[in-house]
Parts: C-alpha cells; sequence; structure tokens
C-alpha cells in the first residue's frame, strides 16, 4: 500500500513539473510578445527606372492676322501647301503629316486702349487672326530634338518662318508601378536586415507597409519638392522613383 501511495505522489509530482514548465513557457512566449511589439523598425526603400518615350511628335504651327478673313484663310492654305511641299523633300510622306483645322479668332473690335505719352489713345488692332498647325510623327525618337531644329531653321530660310515644338508620349505609369513597388519592397528588407544585423536582432514581419507616390524627372519634367539623382537630360528620357516605408517587428 505504501509503495502504491509512493507511486501515486511521484506521479503527481511529475505533472505538476511538466504543467508548470508548459505554462511557464506560455508566459514566456506571451511576455516575449508583448515585449517584440515594442520592437519595431522604420526603413524606407528606393526604386528608380528609367522610361523611355514609345513616340515623339513633331509641331509646326503658324499664323496670320488682318481684317479681311477670306485673305487670311488664303494666306494659311499656301502657307500650308508650301510647308508640306518641303516636309515631303526631306523625306517626310503626305500621309504621316496630320494638318489640324483651322483656327479662327475673332477680336470684333478694330481698336483697343493703351497709354502713350501720358495719355490714352485708342490703337486699331487686326480683326482677326488664322492660325494652323500640322503635326507628324517622328520614326527617330532619339533625333526628334535634331529634326525639329532643322526644320525650323529650314523654314525661316524659306520665308516660312514657324513656331515648332516637340512632344513624347511615355508608357503609363501603371504598366511600370508594380515592378518599382516590388523592388522598394525588397530594398526596404536589404536595410531592415542590415538594421537588425547591427542590433542583434532578426528581422521579423511588416507591421505596416505605405508605397509613396510615383515621382517623375527629367528635362521636361520634375518635381520641384523632390529631389532625384541623375536627372536623364535627353528629353526622350524620364526616371521614375518611388520611396516605400516599412515597419518591421524585430524579434
Amino acid at each position: 500500500m505504501k509503495t502504491k501511495s509512493n507511486f501515486k505522489l511521484i506521479v503527481a509530482a511529475i505533472i505538476f513539473v511538466f504543467g508548470a514548465g508548459v505554462l511557464g513557457f506560455f508566459i514566456y512566449k506571451g511576455l516575449k510578445t508583448f515585449s517584440d511589439k515594442d520592437r519595431v523598425v522604420t526603413v524606407k526603400g528606393l526604386a528608380e527606372m528609367n522610361i523611355k518615350a514609345e513616340s515623339a511628335t513633331i509641331s509646326v504651327y503658324y499664323s496670320f492676322s488682318g481684317d479681311h478673313l477670306k485673305e487670311l484663310i488664303s494666306k494659311t492654305d499656301n502657307k500650308k501647301e508650301k510647308i508640306t511641299k518641303y516636309l515631303n523633300s526631306i523625306g517626310i510622306k503626305t500621309n504621316a503629316i496630320k494638318v489640324k483645322n483651322l483656327n479662327v479668332q475673332d477680336r470684333q473690335r478694330y481698336y483697343t486702349t493703351q497709354w502713350r505719352n501720358g495719355q490714352e489713345v485708342e490703337v486699331k488692332i487686326d480683326r482677326y487672326t488664322v492660325g494652323q498647325m500640322l503635326t507628324l510623327i517622328s520614326k527617330d525618337i532619339k533625333k526628334t530634338e535634331d529634326l525639329a531644329a532643322k526644320i525650323k531653321l529650314d523654314l525661316i530660310s524659306k520665308d516660312l518662318t514657324s513656331e515648332i515644338t516637340t512632344d513624347y508620349k511615355f508608357p503609363d505609369l501603371n504598366t511600370i508601378k508594380p515592378q518599382l513597388i516590388a523592388e522598394s519592397t525588397k530594398n526596404a528588407r536589404i536595410a531592415g536586415e542590415q538594421f537588425a544585423n547591427d542590433s542583434e536582432a532578426k528581422l521579423g514581419k511588416i507591421k505596416t507597409a505605405s508605397q509613396g507616390q510615383i515621382t517623375l524627372a527629367g528635362r521636361y519634367y520634375y518635381d520641384e519638392d523632390d529631389v532625384i539623382s541623375n536627372k536623364p537630360e535627353e528629353p526622350y528620357l524620364q526616371k521614375a522613383r518611388v520611396v516605400s516605408t516599412i515597419v518591421f517587428f524585430l524579434e
């Protein structure tokens, strides 16, 4: 009977010790988890990418002003034919030249007032202004600026002076955003792991994360509040950048 009683005591003691150990383990894990919630690191991940224009357009604009509308329209048509003929001579086909509708501005008043020699006087102005624009797609995006400069100088020499501008079409930002976000997140994790190693800790799960808006920089587009290194000078290139801010738990 005594042996049986001792055996029950030993079993009870083992169960007690085991239970106390399990309870202690979970208490430890709970306290550790609670303390780990206050151990976080905030890091930023940067991703940059140069994006190239998909197409380039050269616009040629010219206008005339005067009081006789029919005469202005005739001058405009004559200049359009001469410019088109010149563009054909340098290898640009007629079907590649888009002619926009005439833009007619009617001021309706022939006079305006101005101050001259200390007094207000009426000054004659032209009633009508007639303008028109020709646009053409440049095949070689990298040489668009050179082609536009050549067209401008040649038209001046032919007494066909016009306003020449260039415009570039870039890919939609939504097509590159996933790649930028993935790279910025990866770079943020690398920075977080470096901090954790320096702190003799282990990088845990993400607590919070936020992806900033994509900013662009180039010759014709930039964000004054954001400084982007190595901004491309070529007009057919833009640099896209996104910064992700991520808060990691530290274990």
